[in-house]
């Protein structure tokens, strides 16, 4: 009888769970950082956070061919990332880390830009603003000089927002350039409203 009782109870518990718990139970301990390396990019995730730690990626001289049309963020089954519950009637956008529009020379480069790995709970003014003109700037750049190694470094603190969702909300991103002389350029845009022109947001390298 009590062994029932147990069992009714645990099935009980795991039914109100909600989609995000059940997940964090299968997957096991949160891991502070978990390193995954395809042929887009290579990021370091936190699954505590649900956000990326850092990730690094390449901006080439390519002729587009794929279209984002229908495409949409998509879970890692390995990795406890973010989700959409994450995103829903809120400022914050899906924001691309490694952009897509860096990665339209093939169908599959650009899907997997769509990873959530790929994604930062980010500002919509933001990421659809000083942030998308650099990554156009570097576009323009790897076009004039050739490839780009950039690495985004993403930023937290005690005081970072933490949604009802368990989600981290960065304060802010940290982007370093690489050109192929070995010149940099860095920059660090905070995770608000922008105020300037993204070339206001340039940092020392130091």
């Amino acid at each position: 009888m009590y062994k029932s009782i147990f069992i009714l109870s645990c099935i009980f518990f795991i039914s109100c769970l909600n989609e995000k718990e059940v997940e964090k139970l299968n997957l096991g301990p949160l891991r502070e950082e978990v390193i995954v390396e395809n042929n887009v990019f290579k990021v370091s995730y936190n699954e505590n956070k649900q956000q990326p730690n850092w990730i690094e990626y390449k901006v080439r001289n390519i002729t587009k061919v794929a279209d984002r049309d229908g495409m949409d963020f998509y879970l890692d089954d390995n990795v406890r990332t973010s989700d959409n519950m994450d995103y829903k009637n809120n400022p914050w956008d899906k924001g691309h880390m490694a952009p897509a529009g860096s990665f339209t020379d093939s169908w599959e480069n650009l899907y997997t830009t769509f990873s959530f790995l790929n994604c930062a709970l980010q500002l919509d003014q933001l990421n659809r603003g000083e942030w998308r003109e650099l990554e156009e700037q570097n576009r323009l750049w790897a076009k004039e000089f050739g490839t780009l190694n950039i690495k985004i470094e993403v930023k937290f603190s005690e005081n970072s927002k933490i949604l009802d969702t368990d989600a981290y909300v960065p304060d802010g991103f940290y982007k370093h350039i690489t050109f192929p002389n070995n010149s940099k350029k860095c920059f660090y845009f905070p995770n608000q409203k922008t105020q300037k022109n993204w070339t206001e947001y340039e940092i020392s390298c130091n």
